[in-house]
């Protein structure tokens, strides 16, 4: 038996969201090790941000959608991981950002996660979206204000993370 797992390429005017490559590794590695980390749980080893790569893949094959590595169109640098994620104990389905130090402030996250809501509302057909953002992290706070969503009642998980929830606006409020 062969399982064979398709990820789409989404571009946009100067990002191309796609499959993480190995190329990828050491961009991505050198985030989760770092304190920029602190609202994605935290920093980790090098062995442990393999791991979580590998689960940005890995949820593609569970939940049929996932998070992309964000690049740079013009020189396919990694920048960040944005897209679709979706828990075993979240409430609903996200979308979620990260962005790489190189990319901070460069509206990268912006660009990105709106390429993501239109996928997740125009290919998938999903009718609403949420962002889950640590307390505290206030640049997040502001991309989800920026994207148009409001502030929903908090939840923790299973294992104790507490998270406020942003709620996107609709695909017909968005018409």
């Amino acid at each position: 038996m062969t399982t064979t797992l398709t990820i789409p390429t989404v571009e946009t005017e100067n990002l191309r969201l796609r499959c993480p490559d190995w190329s990828d590794f050491d961009a991505f590695a050198a985030f989760r090790m770092s304190n920029r980390a602190e609202h994605v749980g935290g920093a980790c080893t090098r062995t442990q941000a393999f791991d979580k790569l590998g689960e940005i893949i890995g949820h593609w094959h569970l939940r049929g959608y996932g998070r992309w590595m964000v690049a740079d169109k013009t020189t396919d640098a990694p920048l960040g991981v944005v897209g679709l994620f979706f828990p075993d104990d979240w409430p609903e389905p996200e979308i979620a950002w990260s962005v790489f130090e190189a990319a901070e402030g460069r509206g990268v996250a912006y660009e990105a996660s709106l390429a993501a809501r239109r996928y997740a509302y125009d290919t998938l057909g999903w009718t609403t979206a949420i962002s889950c953002v640590s307390p505290g992290n206030t640049r997040s706070v502001a991309l989800a204000r920026r994207l148009g969503c409001t502030r929903e009642e908090d939840f923790t998980t299973r294992d104790g993370l507490h998270l406020e929830v942003y709620r996107h606006p609709a695909p017909e409020d968005l018409a």
